[in-house]
């Protein structure tokens, strides 16, 4: 259950998210992210076609819809009550009974049925402050079964922090400039002002607190991470 002290997560989920027309274009802004080697990140550590998988913040359904193709029970979960009708009409459009749509955060959903196989998310868990973010590694934890896994992509910060100016300068060079075709400088900005991406060396001691295993961990232009890990 919820606890009555935690956040109201929807505060934090960005105006944008909640705007049926940003929605709209989502897709097409973020670049289309091919799930599949998420998919197969979780099948490499025994996530087997018989899965329970939880999708959280799972926007459009870029991963969920596919995963839906390669387990049993697909539960995507988004707090933006646009993002969820736009997912549940995707997954009807497909013909897709095994995808569940909640509307709820990481700190709202209450997870039904035996423990998940594995969790999924990215590009979500920086909309909470560390704080928060620990709290909702914990729910994810507890909604595992044990050896069940966590596939966290995010915006993550892998430099010093005397290293910041150089590294943003680099991430705002490559912006584009057409808003709907991609995030520009001004998208870039925002986030790094108003949005709570945190540094590795605070996230992994995160997980290990919560009670996860790092198993893989790559890294992209030292902004984006990609961890794989295992319920301890």
């Amino acid at each position: 259950m919820r606890n009555p002290w935690f956040i109201d997560e929807l505060a934090h989920a960005g105006p944008e998210h909640l705007d049926r027309d940003f929605v709209a274009g989502f897709d097409r802004k973020q670049g289309h992210p091919d799930p599949s080697e998420d998919l197969d990140a979780l099948a490499a550590h025994g996530v087997d076609a018989g899965a329970t998988v939880v999708d959280l913040g799972a926007g459009t359904g870029q991963f969920a819809l596919a995963a839906a193709g390669r387990f049993a029970r697909v539960v995507a979960v988004d707090i933006s009550p646009a993002m969820v009708s736009s997912l549940r009409e995707r997954a009807e459009e497909r013909g897709l009974s095994n995808v569940e749509c909640v509307r709820a955060g990481f700190l709202s959903y209450d997870h039904t049925g035996p423990p998940a196989d594995a969790v999924h998310t990215r590009h979500a868990l920086h909309q909470l402050p560390d704080f928060w973010k620990t709290q909702a590694l914990n729910r994810i934890a507890a909604a595992l079964r044990p050896g069940g896994v966590l596939r966290v992509r995010d915006l993550i910060y892998d430099f010093r922090p005397d290293q910041a100016g150089e590294f943003f300068d680099t991430w705002l060079a490559g912006a584009v400039d057409d808003p709907a075709a991609g995030y520009t400088r001004d998208d870039y900005i925002e986030h790094i002002q108003t949005e709570h991406s945190t540094y590795r060396w605070l996230f992994e001691p995160m997980l290990a607190a919560c009670g996860f295993e790092i198993v893989d961990v790559k890294y992209a232009g030292s902004i984006y991470g990609a961890y794989t890990c295992v319920k301890r």
